[in-house]
């Protein structure tokens, strides 16, 4: 029996459209590369016993509206909301504990300064409004000025009436998301590492310091996070985030789609200037009306579709896309968890979870000049002697991840150029060490307790990920590429050049992150196209 959709990557995005397109009726069939599902939202062990999210490693930004309608919490999701969210440590001190309860806030914000503490219940409230005047526009196809259709009035009209609801702030709100998070940050606070600390939602996977112009709807991007209906809190998944995509697995299995790992997809066959299959890695070929590629764009058009089937001025568009990426990911087995002095009690030894292990422990770079600084020395190719560092320990809040008394950690680390000098053969494990030292400094003797450790600088994440130069988002979330330009102007809304080939990774609208929201939207335009209903 044939296959009315294919989909191109059992990324959590690809599994979201194929449980639509399947459940809408169409016999859909999902190809992975990989031996699991998932991308780069994937549990995998890296010892024995040890099991890791390898890549992505929080959740929060994914969409309310798909874990309802796939049904996931029935299907095996379960949600750890971390509180608190944040700890920024200070060698000399205890740091700067940050999350949902407002009262932490305000005690300690406090110790650094009381205008920031009395200041920043009003920031988190404006954040809110923001968040509220845009969502509606997270959830549907992006629309696109001039070419408005009457199923685009609706979210755009909600949109615009929030945005009204801003009054007086709608200029600070514009200013915010469309320039840099450094002053923006600058005018609410005074105090560090309150402003650092904020700062690195705003620079998260972006090849950008808080100083460069779009840092700000970075900033927003990331704090549009929610679990449970609590803005700004984000959790672990229990199990890894290899379970969100096992649960999403499960929706698409349970609806009647087909997935096939260990099937790479070699390229899109393209018979009268149209998608109608693939071609696999051995050669086979699979047929198919609707081809639907989960890879970010440069991969669909350059690799899988070729430059011959497409028009130059389009290939010229795809080429010039940025896809440069800062980011290192390094995980870890730890024998114990790491002691902060001032915050984790001195008995018992090893130390038990507390406060300061729930959330993202944030070391390096913890002021904004040095955040800036570090991504200069990036830009001239060196290793930055400061990195920004975020640190998770999700087994404090989830022991299924690791033996009895054991822990797994996540750093991501940036900026780091894509080539240092001397490549990365040659530089990988000393500059793990310096971001070891760094840990060092503020939870002594932490470097001494790593039992095993996975460096992933942008080449490694590419090659294992499929990420086109290690980029997360599947291209940059420049101001140029949101909303009805991402990817590219006139191409925003899934469809492709080629008839029959659509688009449903991070590199379509609302972007990166692990939201479902594109696969979700994809699904969405590719069944009005065929007559069918989303269910």
């Amino acid at each position: 029996m044939g296959h009315d959709a294919i989909v191109i990557g059992a990324g959590h995005n690809g599994l979201a459209a194929a449980a639509y397109l399947a459940r809408a009726g169409l016999r859909t069939l999902v190809l992975e590369r990989r031996p699991l599902v998932g991308g780069a939202c994937v549990t995998e062990e890296i010892r024995p016993g040890f099991r890791v999210s390898r890549a992505a490693y929080v959740a929060g930004l994914l969409r309310p509206a798909l874990v309802r309608e796939l049904g996931l919490e029935s299907r095996g999701l379960r949600l750890l909301a971390r509180s608190p969210s944040s700890f920024t440590p200070q060698p000399d001190g205890a740091g700067l504990l940050l999350g949902p309860d407002p009262s932490l806030c305000r005690e300690e914000i406090g110790r650094f300064s009381k205008r920031d503490a009395a200041r920043y219940p009003a920031y988190e409230a404006f954040l809110d409004r923001i968040a509220r005047a845009l969502e509606p526009l997270f959830d549907v196809s992006p629309p696109t000025p001039g070419r408005l259709r009457t199923r685009d009035l609706a979210p755009l009209a909600r949109a615009s009436l929030r945005g009204l609801r801003l009054g007086g702030e709608f200029s600070e709100a514009t200013a915010l998301l469309l320039g840099a998070a450094r002053p923006a940050l600058e005018r609410w606070f005074e105090s560090e590492p309150l402003r650092s600390t904020l700062a690195t939602d705003a620079v998260i996977g972006a090849w950008a310091s808080p100083s460069s112009p779009g840092t700000g709807y970075v900033l927003f991007h990331h704090v549009m996070g929610e679990t449970g209906g609590a803005r700004g809190v984000w959790a672990y998944v229990q199990g890894g985030m290899g379970a969100l995509s096992d649960a999403l697995a499960r929706a698409a299995s349970d609806a009647g789609a087909e997935i096939r790992c260990d099937h790479p997809v070699r390229g899109v066959r393209i018979e009268g200037g149209r998608a109608t299959g693939v071609v696999l890695g051995d050669g086979t070929e699979l047929g198919a009306p609707l081809v639907v590629s989960n890879a970010d764009p440069k991969r669909t058009f350059l690799g899988l579709v070729g430059r011959e089937s497409l028009e130059p001025d389009f290939v010229r568009a795809i080429e010039a896309l940025d896809f440069r990426s800062p980011s290192m990911k390094i995980n870890l087995a730890l024998d114990r968890l790491p002691r902060f002095p001032g915050r984790t009690p001195a008995a018992p030894d090893p130390p038990r979870a507390g406060p300061e292990h729930a959330g993202t422990i944030h070391v390096g770079a913890c002021d904004l000049d040095a955040l800036d600084r570090c991504f200069a020395e990036a830009c001239a190719g060196e290793l930055p002697t400061r990195p920004m560092i975020e640190l998770t320990i999700p087994s404090a809040l989830d022991p299924t991840l690791a033996p009895e008394g054991r822990h797994v950690a996540s750093l991501f680390v940036q900026p780091v150029p894509d080539s240092p000098e001397g490549g990365w053969d040659s530089r990988r494990d000393g500059f793990a060490a310096r971001v070891l030292a760094l840990l060092d400094e503020v939870a002594p003797g932490f470097s001494s307790s790593v039992l095993a450790c996975e460096v992933l600088a942008p080449p490694d994440l590419e090659r294992i990920f499929a990420l086109t130069g290690g980029n997360i988002f599947h291209g940059a979330m420049s101001l140029d590429r949101l909303l009805f330009m991402r990817p590219l102007p006139g191409w925003s809304q899934y469809r492709t050049p080629v008839p029959g080939l659509w688009l449903c990774g991070a590199g379509t609208h609302p972007g990166g992150g692990v939201m479902g929201a594109c696969g979700r939207n994809a699904a969405g335009e590719i069944l009005r196209s065929v007559g069918r209903r989303r269910r």
